[in-house]
Order: C-alpha cells, then sequence, then structure tokens
C-alpha cells in the first residue's frame, strides 16, 4: 500500500530520494555539515539529520555511533579542505597560504569553528580523529623539509595556529551595536564606557570600526614569520615576508 503524503520521508530541497540505495558516511557528514552552516551546532540530533536525509535516524548509528562522532566527522570534512604543500615553495609563503585558507574556512562554517578551535583541546592528540591530525603532519613534514629540526617545526606550527585561533574567533564576533548609527562610538557602543577609565579604547573607535579582517590577517603574518625567522636556526630561510 502506497504511502500518504503525511507519511513519507520528508527531504533536503532538490535531493533525490535514496531511500531504497544505501547511504554513504559522506553524504551523512556533508548534511550534518548543511545543518550546522544553517543552525548552529545546537542544531544538530541524529532525529533532525534523519529527517533532512530522509532516513530512520536509526539508520544513521551505523556510520555515527552517536553526536560526538558526528562533530568529529564534521571537523575532519571540513580540514580536508585545508592543502599544504609539503613539496615546493618557500615555507614562509606555504604557510601564508595555509593561514589565508584557514581563515577562508572559518568565514564559509563560522558555526564549525568552536569545533576546530575549542573542543580539541579537550582530547588528547592520540584520540583525535586522524583527518583532524592530517594539517599538523603535513606543515610538520613542510618545515623539516626546510631545514628546522621536527621540535622547531612545532613551535612554527603552536605558534602559527595560536595566532590563527585567535584571529577568526576575533573577526567572527559581533562589533557593532548599532549599524543604523553614522558615529563609530555610538555604532560600537564605546559610549558607555567612562572616558576617564577607557580613554584610549574609546580613541580607537574609527579604528575598531574599520576593521578589515584580510589587512589583519596579513600584519599578524608578517608579525609571527619575521620573528620566527630570526629567532629559530632554519639553513633555507630567505624571504619571511614572501
Amino acid at each position: 500500500m502506497a504511502e500518504s503524503p503525511a507519511e513519507s520521508p520528508r527531504h533536503s530541497v532538490g535531493e533525490p530520494d535514496r531511500e531504497r540505495g544505501a547511504i554513504t558516511r559522506e553524504q551523512i557528514l556533508a548534511t550534518a555539515l548543511e545543518l550546522i552552516d544553517g543552525n548552529g551546532i545546537d542544531a544538530l540530533s541524529m532525529r533532525r539529520l534523519g529527517k533532512a536525509l530522509g532516513r530512520d535516524p536509526m539508520t544513521l548509528y551505523r556510520h555515527a555511533p552517536n553526536k560526538t562522532a558526528l562533530l568529529d566527522g564534521v571537523a575532519e570534512i571540513v580540514l580536508e579542505q585545508l592543502r599544504v604543500d609539503t613539496a615546493e615553495g618557500e615555507w614562509t609563503t606555504q604557510l601564508r597560504h595555509v593561514a589565508r585558507d584557514f581563515r577562508r574556512l572559518a568565514l564559509e562554517h563560522p558555526h564549525v569553528v568552536p569545533l576546530l578551535v575549542t573542543r580539541p583541546l579537550a582530547t588528547p592528540l592520540g584520540l583525535r580523529p586522524r583527518g583532524t591530525l592530517r594539517p599538523l603532519e603535513d606543515i610538520l613534514t613542510l618545515l623539516t623539509r626546510a631545514g628546522f629540526t621536527a621540535a622547531d617545526a612545532l613551535h612554527v606550527y603552536r605558534a602559527l595556529f595560536g595566532f590563527l585561533y585567535g584571529h577568526v574567533l576575533t573577526e567572527l564576533q559581533e562589533l557593532v551595536e548599532r549599524p543604523e548609527e553614522h558615529d563609530d562610538l555610538l555604532r560600537l557602543g564605546l559610549h558607555r564606557l567612562p572616558i576617564g577609565d577607557f580613554p584610549l579604547l574609546r580613541g580607537l573607535s574609527s579604528v575598531l570600526a574599520s576593521y578589515d579582517g584580510a589587512a589583519e590577517l596579513e600584519r599578524g603574518l608578517d608579525v609571527l614569520l619575521i620573528g620566527l625567522s630570526a629567532t629559530l636556526p632554519n639553513p633555507d630561510s630567505s624571504d619571511p615576508v614572501a
């Protein structure tokens, strides 16, 4: 007996009916990413994911035993897009490409940033999903081939990603309180701060209001890479601000 419309499984817009075909882990994670992108991490559940896929949620447990596994998988498929060329190019140039790509991914998937930045802090390296460790291994390979010791390469990685995590969290935060205002002090809500206690911060209202994430990234990379090139021994170093 044919199902009535009310009983039929619901699907994402534009999705073909895959009810009779085997569903893959890749399909599940891609749909989970869509749900997170649209509504945040808290919106993801097995029930909602099954509804979006047009499947019984119980069938999803074959590919992801719980929400934790789903979140780890989403972090992996996002970080898979972070490419590191370990074979060619000057190391500072390659790290700039990595930094720009990481910022791009963060802006494309802002709700995923906690999975990339804060969530790993609670998990020992050896217990993290293998895919999330690939950028670390690739950057270590890049830097050791450039002449760094393995220990110094790890130091560079930590310095780079410590900067990147702070940068994307700063860029993604809401800076404007009253966008309809023309005065920067009012737009940012800095007029609430006593001028006697915060004269410098209030005086920077125009600079804060004109924040340019791409430019700030490049300026920070200049400082970071010049400092690393000056303090760490690297026989193959050439132009630290390439």
